[in-house]
């Protein structure tokens, strides 16, 4: 049973090593896979994570995955006692988590799952603003940034509020966004409507004619109706975040891969290695369906590389 229960665990680079590792799962039995999967971490990759749970526990009827939302660093915080088996990132784990986690004992696996755009939104009503500079980003939300009127963005803005929304210190958007926007992470003005829970954001610019703010391109996707979408210009044009522009890298600054991290111990039970396989070879269905970017072709290849790495050495985590 061990030896086939493997063989499901096992993600293959082409179309006939997927085919056998489904054959081998129907061999194995649903019952082989079993257990709970504890995951917290990013508000933007929770979303995600619980797309894919829903699946699997549909495929496994003795599997649960609980996904809670604490922030990238909330997230890492709780990983790296031991008290979760994944982590869910918007952002690679940082040297300061990283040392937290090999003080407690705990090995980790990184895995990209997915690719996201940072969106920056403004209230529908809002028909001056369609394009913004990272200039002028950095002029609105560099710390001790004084500007808070459209009009000191930029000549010809009109004179009306301007009220910001953004990600909570926590967050690995906030980390990414002001290291890319601002030249350091967690270098930010404190005056605005900070939070873990981007609904939080969707509101708040939805409700205010003046209001702007930013988080991942599935937020967006997800209410579209509500909020208007910028382009940044990097320095090469006006570009909008889209499956294609954050691809190609050609959305700049603001694209970036997401994480799911394995505790080292946790993947080594056949539950926990099973989902993220179910994560990997399901990826582009689960990022269609959460509204996220997928792996490009090349992203993909390396993730599978990996899990199957990682597989062949469970048995000395």
């Amino acid at each position: 049973m061990r030896s086939k229960i493997r063989k499901l665990l096992l993600v293959g680079g082409g179309v006939a090593a997927v085919a056998l590792a489904s054959v081998a799962a129907a061999v194995a039995g649903a019952q082989a896979i079993r257990g709970t999967v504890t995951a917290d971490g990013s508000s933007t990759v929770g979303p995600l994570t619980q797309a894919a749970a829903e699946g699997f526990e549909r495929k496994y009827a003795g599997a649960r995955v609980v996904v809670g939302i604490s922030g990238t660093g909330g997230g890492f915080e709780r990983f790296c006692k031991g008290e979760t088996d994944l982590s869910n990132a918007s952002r690679p784990i940082k040297l300061s988590e990283a040392a937290s986690c090999q003080k407690s004992g705990v090995g980790y696996i990184q895995f990209l799952v997915a690719n996201d755009g940072l969106s920056l939104v403004v209230n529908k009503s809002n028909t001056w603003a369609n394009c913004l500079t990272v200039a002028e980003l950095h002029k609105i939300w560099d710390t001790g940034s004084k500007v808070d009127n459209w009009s000191q963005v930029r000549q010809g803005f009109p004179n009306v509020p301007l009220k910001l929304f953004g990600a909570g210190t926590d967050s690995g958007t906030f980390d990414f966004f002001t290291e890319k926007i601002n030249g350091r992470s967690g270098r930010s003005r404190s005056d605005y409507s900070a939070t873990e829970d981007d609904n939080v954001t969707v509101r708040g610019v939805a409700g205010d004619r003046g209001a702007m703010g930013y988080f991942g391109l599935s937020y967006y996707l997800e209410n579209k109706n509500r909020l208007k979408l910028l382009a940044v210009n990097g320095g090469n044009g006006c570009v909008k975040p889209s499956i294609a522009t954050v691809q190609s890298r050609r959305y700049k600054p603001l694209s970036r891969g997401l994480f799911v991290y394995s505790k080292k111990k946790s993947f080594k039970r056949d539950v926990v290695a099973a989902f993220i396989r179910h994560m990997i070879v399901n990826e582009r269905s689960i990022a269609t369906k959460a509204k996220f970017v997928p792996l490009t072709k090349a992203q993909l290849a390396k993730a599978k590389r990996q899990y199957n790495t990682a597989i062949k050495n469970r048995k000395n985590y």
